[in-house]
């Protein structure tokens, strides 16, 4: 990932006064992309275009921006495309660079505006046809790439930036910086005239397409597409996306590792990279993957990351973090991540710091697992949820607003510091899989004998169950937030430190202050002030994260400790895992002797290299023979001798029944 900015507008008087200022708003973004920079200036001085690179595909050659062989086309681009080299290999094209990017300018030149349709990957671009004086601005399906644009100061132009922070001085002060929404595309081609007043009066909008709409943004449960697979094709359809879902973000040429928290998301993306990892890993780093893991002394994500990397024999940091080192952080937190969101802030601070961390051992992207709890509604006030159609709309919410959240989160905090995070769960593929699956397979049902609700995210657990991917403890572990895992205490001393900060007073006055997103906690008017100091009149570009209130019973606080799901006993029964069998067992792992490593700075840092974890020898493979076709897909399975999941739970109501 990188820093990309723009800049559309009337033709400026002079050239070096329009390079000097789009230089000084990219530098603000230098933290994107530390490796190089580069800028482009229309002959007309009406398009600019700057890039901040961190380098992570083609290091030599792929420096932006990147241009046609006719220089008529200019790019910059934040993003992976994984599918270009069945790009290359398709469309005739005399490349100018190895990078990955490059692929969308032929793509421009064949489909026009529809680009966008061929691409596979995470992205956020701004491409200037010059021959034909048309810009052209996208973000990818999911906004895992953040985007944002807002008018000029003069309002005769649109700025666009991969954190509004760079165009916050030089756009509007009363009108918004607004986020690009993902799956669209955006372009000039409809002759957007550049007056200032025509420019403010017209809606942003009109030149926007949408080009990713998914029939399951509907809510509507029965046009899922594969609401028919039983609990084992459903299984194997969600094992089998995942796996090539992580296999595709390996696509890199410097050292990366996992982020792990000891969760179950971050735990799966680990193993499945551990067991395809081994032919790419880059010699710098051995033939063992790095996994990193951050809590306060004591916290259970430690303890469960460090049972995860023994399992799978992974060269594993630790790094342990103080309350002193959060509550400094904070102020840092905010101007990174450009929001005042509570669940944003508590869980983004111990992600900056480890992120800080990373860096310092030379890793520049990481796999990690964000997206899981939006997709298979995994968040513990899903159990609240009446029945699996409201848990299902619930779903495609909480998906729908991943960029302003957890993407946001996950992007921000680790870009920081020049690292990329990929998120294999928001594969579109994977994400169009499992938003089409049978919602009562997620949803968290009544056992009417315990009166336990099914464990969250019981699919997905279910999934991996078999093939020793993870430890029982870990697999079958509830739902820990990443703002509480890191160690109940964190977001305890924050709620005081606020205490001592914000009056009873200035809470009581709060919506004089703040109309917008009035805060309701003196943590929320602590965060909110800072973010006031550092962007003022911007609050209008942020959005809160609340859970499902409306179904009763569900706290408002995003923490997933005020939920009454939290800590209950989910450790069920044998006869409630039916045994599958299982895939092929994992190739042995060499055994290393155990580092430990103390890392000079405020947070500790201990790396160890675990032995060895032994393997069931007796495995057997899945085979199953029904094949199952859809309207959009054709999806081969077979069906196991084996009996149905779910079979023995008699007491649910039957997994392969809408819930209504």
């Amino acid at each position: 990932m990188c820093g990309i900015l723009g800049l559309y507008s009337k033709p400026h008087k002079n050239r070096q006064d329009l390079v000097n200022k789009v230089l000084n708003c990219s530098k603000i973004i230098r933290h994107r992309g530390p490796d190089w920079n580069g800028i482009y200036v229309s002959p007309l001085l009406n398009v600019a275009l700057a890039h901040e690179r961190l380098s992570i595909v083609d290091v030599t050659t792929g420096n932006q921006p990147l241009y046609s062989p006719d220089t008529s086309i200019v790019l910059v681009c934040n993003g992976e495309i994984y599918n270009h080299i069945k790009i290359r290999e398709k469309y005739s094209y005399n490349y100018q660079t190895n990078s990955d990017c490059e692929v969308i300018i032929p793509l421009y030149i064949k489909y026009g505006l529809e680009c966008v349709n061929h691409l596979d990957g995470i992205f956020s671009f701004i491409l200037y046809d010059i021959k034909n004086q048309v810009l052209v601005v996208s973000r990818d399906r999911i906004g895992v790439n953040p985007l944002y644009y807002g008018i000029s100061n003069s309002g005769d132009g649109w700025w666009f930036s991969s954190e509004f922070k760079a165009i916050a001085k030089e756009c509007h002060n009363k009108m918004d910086i607004n986020d690009f929404p993902p799956g669209h595309i955006w372009s000039s081609v409809n002759g957007v005239s550049l007056n200032s007043s025509s420019l403010l009066s017209r809606p942003f909008n009109d030149n926007l397409k949408q080009y990713y709409n998914p029939d399951w943004y509907s809510g509507n449960v029965t046009s899922l597409l594969y609401k028919d697979l039983t609990e084992v094709e459903t299984c194997k359809m969600i094992r089998e996306s995942l796996i090539n879902s992580v296999r595709k973000r390996l696509m890199c040429d410097v050292p990366f590792g996992v982020l792990l928290s000891g969760g179950l998301d971050s735990s799966l993306i680990a193993s499945i990279t551990s067991r395809y990892s081994k032919s790419i890993l880059n010699n710098v780093w051995s033939s063992k993957l790095h996994t990193f893991s951050i809590g306060l002394k004591g916290s259970p994500d430690l303890k469960y990351a460090r049972e995860v990397a023994k399992s799978l024999d992974t060269y594993h940091h630790e790094c342990n973090f103080t309350i002193e080192d959060g509550l400094n952080a904070i102020r840092d937190v905010i101007f990174h991540t450009e929001t005042y969101d509570i669940t944003t802030i508590r869980a983004s601070t111990p992600m900056y710091l480890m992120s800080r961390i990373i860096k310092a051992h030379g890793i520049k992207m990481v796999l990690s697992g964000e997206g899981s709890d939006e997709l298979f509604g995994g968040y513990l006030y899903f159990h609240q949820a009446p029945n699996s159609r409201e848990f299902h709309r619930e779903c495609v919410k909480k998906v729908r607003d991943l960029h302003k959240f957890d993407c946001l989160r996950a992007n921000k905090s680790t870009m920081a510091w020049g690292v990329e995070a990929r998120v294999p769960f928001l594969d579109t593929s994977f994400v169009d899989s499992v938003m089409n699956i049978n919602p009562a397979y997620k949803f968290c049902a009544k056992d009417l004998q315990t009166g336990r609700n099914r464990i969250e995210k019981y699919i997905l657990r279910r999934a991996f169950q078999t093939g020793n991917w993870l430890p029982d403890s870990v697999l079958w572990r509830q739902k820990e937030q990443f703002g509480d895992g890191v160690g109940y205490s964190w977001i305890d001393s924050v709620r005081e430190q606020a205490g001592g900060l914000v009056s009873d007073l200035e809470l009581d006055n709060a919506s004089d202050k703040y109309p917008y997103n009035t805060p309701e906690t003196k943590e929320a008017y602590y965060y909110r002030k800072i973010f006031s100091e550092i962007y003022p009149n911007r609050e209008k570009s942020v959005k809160e994260w609340v859970p499902q209130i409306g179904w009763g019973n569900v706290g408002k606080d995003p923490s997933g400790r005020v939920q009454v799901a939290h800590d209950e006993d989910y450790n069920m029964p044998e006869s409630k895992h039916i045994t599958l069998p299982v895939e092929a067992p994992v190739p042995s792992i060499q055994t290393q002797a155990k580092h430990h490593v103390t890392v000079p700075v405020t947070a500790t840092v201990t790396t160890t290299s675990p032995t060895k974890h032994k393997k069931d020898e007796n495995i057997k493979s899945i085979t199953i023979d029904k094949k199952i076709k859809q309207k959009k897909s054709e999806l081969s399975i077979s069906k196991s001798k084996e009996k149905e999941p779910g079979d023995d739970l008699k007491t649910q109501e039957r997994c392969l029944q809408l819930m209504v």
